[in-house]
């Protein structure tokens, strides 16, 4: 169960299972989810079901708290995606590992890319997100910077 206060998101940023999918159930308040076809608006007692692959991200909507369930299927899918280009091969979904701090990693090509800080005052709070067209963009917490793809290292 998740309790977002107003204004707030669930956690995770803009990101997609490839071997899951995930239904909210709100319980209480309005839920606003974001994907890549545009905005999805859940009340108390309705659901939204994201598939395997696509692209979502939550918030708090209204003035109340928040009350909702996030369930997903199966229960033991790991495979999280972010939209992040890879450095190496083009492909445009990157699994996010955290086992050793995070790093994304390319379906496609096997190369390792880490995620660098903002170009534009070095914080390292960036999260992903949609712009006004629903397209993906990084967005800095710290100074707002918006990038269309994320920044990563390079080694």
């Amino acid at each position: 169960m998740v309790h977002p206060p107003p204004g707030d998101g669930f956690p995770g940023g803009l990101h997609a299972h490839a071997d899951q999918e995930e239904v909210f159930v709100v319980v209480a308040g309005v839920a606003r989810f974001e994907t890549l076809d545009g905005p999805v608006r859940v009340a108390a007692g309705e659901a939204v079901r994201f598939a395997p692959g696509e692209f979502q991200t939550g918030e708090n909507a209204g003035d109340t708290p928040l009350v909702a369930l996030a369930l997903g299927a199966p229960r033991d899918g790991d495979d999280v995606r972010v939209p992040a280009t890879c450095l190496d091969c083009g492909a445009n979904a990157l699994r996010l590992d955290t086992a050793g701090g995070p790093t994304f990693v390319c379906p496609d090509c096997g190369a390792e890319h880490t995620p660098a800080p903002c170009p534009d005052c070095a914080s390292d709070r960036l999260a992903f997100a949609t712009d006004a067209a629903h397209d993906p963009i990084v967005e800095c917490d710290d100074c707002g910077s918006r990038f269309a793809d994320a920044p990563l290292a390079t080694e």
